[in-house]
């Protein structure tokens, strides 16, 4: 299988047929083997019925349904999961994406890039409610994850198999697929593709999310910075507030041992000692934090490295048979 594409879908049964028609369109031509993956998020409509009628005249197509809605991120690791394809593009279903454009992106994965993510440089949506938030969201994000994206937004992405299998995600971290991606050493390239307005069904999103996206990314840059060494986190922190603590503890004792500085009723005594115990504190979390990571590492065999390609060695990555484990 040369391609494999997946969509995730919650009610988008008016956009299915369309939706299908253009990628049988695209794909066609492009002299690929291919897969087309819908996974159905818990929807309530007949989509999954559209699309069995649709598979007597693209049989490429396959479905996965949930039991329940469990959210885009829960349906995109699952399109990841059953992807067999060689290359893997993910998109929306409700038509903003172009299926016109995966052409374009699988192209500039043969270049050698190992993601290639769409940037909707004319994007058809209001501009406060939408457009406005979402180049604030892609600037925050940037700067934070330090790989820097137009449009980390855009669900229409390419990346190759080796890497869809190593790209793990939580909570609603879809969003945050290449800079998870960038994590594990991938090379990251960006296009400009079409964008196009909702012609049909609702959006599933609100301004909600933009508060989920925060908590994401803060989720998102510690596991790339500090998931395997959480004591750097909390430390640094805990030195920071323990230091302080003992200075001021220092200049306490002096003044009371060598000027008769009666300590009593001073709340500078109690502020030094909370910032002692509190930097303490972080320490001690540092610490668990690092015995559960040697825990998560050691017991599921986890390897802290990943290897791109390797020259003169038989059986492939080392990785996949005896990781190296952290110390």
């Amino acid at each position: 299988m040369d391609i494999s594409i997946v969509i995730p879908f919650l009610n988008e049964e008016p956009n299915l047929t369309p939706l299908c028609e253009e990628l049988k369109a695209a794909l066609d031509g492009i002299g690929k083997s291919y897969e087309v993956l819908f996974i159905d998020d818990g929807s309530t409509d007949k989509g999954v019925q559209v699309l069995e009628d649709f598979r007597k005249q693209m049989p490429q197509i396959k479905v996965v349904s949930f039991r329940r809605n469990f959210g885009q991120t829960a349906a995109m690791v699952a399109g990841l999961d059953y992807a067999q394809g060689d290359i893997v593009v993910t998109l929306d279903a409700d038509r903003q994406n172009d299926p016109a454009d995966i052409p374009k992106l699988i192209a500039k994965i043969e270049e050698g890039y190992d993601m290639v993510c769409g940037w909707r440089y004319d994007r058809q949506d209001t501009y406060l409610s939408r457009k406005l938030p979402s180049m604030l969201a892609n600037r925050l994000i940037s700067k934070i994850t330090d790989v820097s994206l137009h449009d980390y937004g855009c669900t229409l992405k390419a990346m190759r198999k080796e890497l869809a299998k190593r790209v793990t995600l939580y909570g609603e971290m879809h969003r945050f697929i290449p800079a998870v991606a960038s994590g594990v050493g991938a090379k990251i390239a960006e296009v400009k593709v079409n964008h196009r307005a909702r012609t049909a069904g609702e959006s599933k999103y609100g301004i909600s999310r933009t508060f989920r996206v925060v908590l994401d990314l803060i989720t998102v840059k510690f596991l790339l910075r500090f998931h395997a060494r959480p004591l750097h986190f909390f430390g640094m922190p805990g030195l920071a507030l323990g230091g302080i603590g003992g200075v001021l503890l220092a200049y306490l004792t002096v003044a009371r041992l060598f000027f008769d500085v009666p300590l009593g009723d001073r709340p500078l005594l109690i502020f030094a000692f909370m910032l002692l115990i509190i930097g303490l504190q972080f320490i001690l979390f540092g610490l668990i934090g690092e015995m559960q990571t040697r825990t998560y590492y050691e017991s599921q065999n986890k390897p802290i490295y990943h290897v791109r390609s390797t020259v003169g060695i038989e059986g492939g990555d080392i990785e996949d048979d005896n990781p190296q484990q952290s110390a």
